[in-house]
């Protein structure tokens, strides 16, 4: 089966949405920001949240030095995912597809889509739990009221819009920056721990460890970014100055894996200095965070959390939609994004449809997915590997990045990442025997 799409009204819907009402050219600023903050402020989804909150509690400041490390990695790793997407005119799995045996492309989309329908399911439950955290009532009401709102942003809004409402939501995430410069946190052995890593010999210490990773590195946010700047492509003519187009990415990139590193470090932080010396060390999901804080750092702290929970959920339920949709729709080569309307695309629509609908689903059949956030952030670290490690045999090739081709720093770290991922990886399954 196979969608044809119609490049006419979608460019002229693309172009419309592209423009301001008023006429008025972008700042400098928007001009720079758009994939990559995006996804930098969905990387701080509540399943991103819980598990930065359990390395808090169960480590205290010795998951300090975590997400220094973690912030390169990433950044590095969302680039040349970037790169590829608007080298390529399509998304990493498009672009997999492409250039590697076809079932690859397959294997690799259903990967992607089942993980984020189960991380999807586990921020919607969060969500609902936050709302009730709040104010009470039915959680079954709320996760689904909360599907249909995240589906429907990605089902009205095309691209630019899309991209200008979650640079707005993005400052839902400062609310986690308050908390911790309300504490009294000893900021001399913060840095010490931050620059000095160490880690207790435990099964469960590396196992948060590549948690942290799996859960900062994830093949969904690879995906995403690189399939945002293949619509972003899409909407406009090819650079003048494709230096000037590779130092715009740069810059997205790293400053949107900035907030999300900043976002996680603050979490972290938070719970080593209220949880862990109340010998709180186990953290099932960001609410059970929430409803932690307060009896351990007050009303204040859990109410941010809370907050929290629900405007990172509103950020990540529609990436974790979109990435599932975006990989599904381009290994099958039919057309996919936000720049084309859902009559044009809608396989790709309706992909954002079932996966939102089957995460709804699970909340509401007592499936509570939340319980195994923490191993689907390792399992995430694990597969990312081979993900990792076929993107950069990609973004190696002259003939598909031309003019974005990596410089030799960028692919020395990417190709560090890949390593760093696997060796995470390897020590999870050799303490799982050793430690068990």
């Amino acid at each position: 089966m196979s969608w044809r799409a119609s490049p006419s009204r979608g460019a002229r819907e693309a172009r419309s949405a592209a423009t301001p009402e008023t006429g008025a050219a972008p700042s400098p600023l928007n001009r720079l920001l758009g994939p990559g903050l995006v996804s930098g402020a969905a990387d701080d989804d509540p399943s991103g949240i819980a598990t930065y909150s359990q390395a808090g509690a169960a480590l205290g400041y010795q998951a300090a030095w975590m997400l220094p490390l973690c912030y390169p990695l990433m950044a590095a790793s969302q680039e040349i995912s970037a790169r590829i997407g608007r080298a390529a005119g399509v998304g990493l799995v498009g672009a997999i597809t492409r250039h590697t045996p076809r079932p690859l492309g397959l294997v690799i989309a259903v990967g992607v889509a089942v993980a984020n329908i189960a991380n999807l399911g586990a921020d919607l439950a969060a969500m609902a739990d936050a709302v009730h955290l709040l104010i009470g009532g039915p959680q079954l009401v709320y996760a689904p009221a909360f599907a249909v709102l995240c589906a429907g942003l990605l089902l009205r809004l095309r691209y630019r819009r899309y991209v200008r409402a979650v640079k707005w939501a993005a400052l839902a995430l400062i609310v986690y920056l308050i908390v911790p410069a309300c504490l009294a946190i000893p900021w001399a052995a913060v840095l010490r721990a931050s620059l000095l890593p160490s880690l207790p010999a435990t099964g469960a210490a590396v196992g948060i460890l590549v948690a942290v990773l799996g859960t900062s590195i994830s093949p969904y946010l690879l995906v995403w970014q690189s399939s945002l700047e293949a619509d972003r492509a899409r909407l406009l003519p090819a650079p003048a100055a494709w230096a000037a187009e590779g130092r715009r990415i740069r810059f997205d990139s790293w400053a949107g894996m900035a907030v999300a590193a900043l976002v996680g470090y603050a979490v972290v932080l938070t719970c080593a200095a209220t949880l862990h010396p109340a010998g709180i060390v186990s953290i099932v999901s960001s609410a059970d965070a929430a409803g932690a804080l307060r009896p351990v750092a007050g009303d204040l702290a859990g109410l941010a959390f809370a907050l929290g929970i629900i405007g990172t959920g509103l950020l990540a339920v529609p990436m974790l939609a979109g990435s599932a949709a975006f990989a599904l729709a381009e290994a099958r080569g039919w057309p996919a994004g936000l720049a084309h309307a859902p009559s044009e695309a809608p396989g790709f629509y309706a992909a954002i449809v079932i996966a939102t609908a089957i995460g709804a689903a699970l909340v509401a059949l007592g499936v509570n997915p939340i319980r195994a956030l923490l191993l689907s952030a390792v399992l995430n670290g694990v597969v990312s590997v081979p993900v990792l490690v076929v993107m950069m045999r990609i973004a190696s090739r002259k003939a598909v990045m031309g003019a974005l081709a990596l410089t030799p720093g960028l692919a020395a770290l990417g190709w560090l990442t890949t390593l760093v991922m696997a060796a995470g990886g390897a020590a999870l399954v050799v303490s799982l025997f050793e430690y068990a």
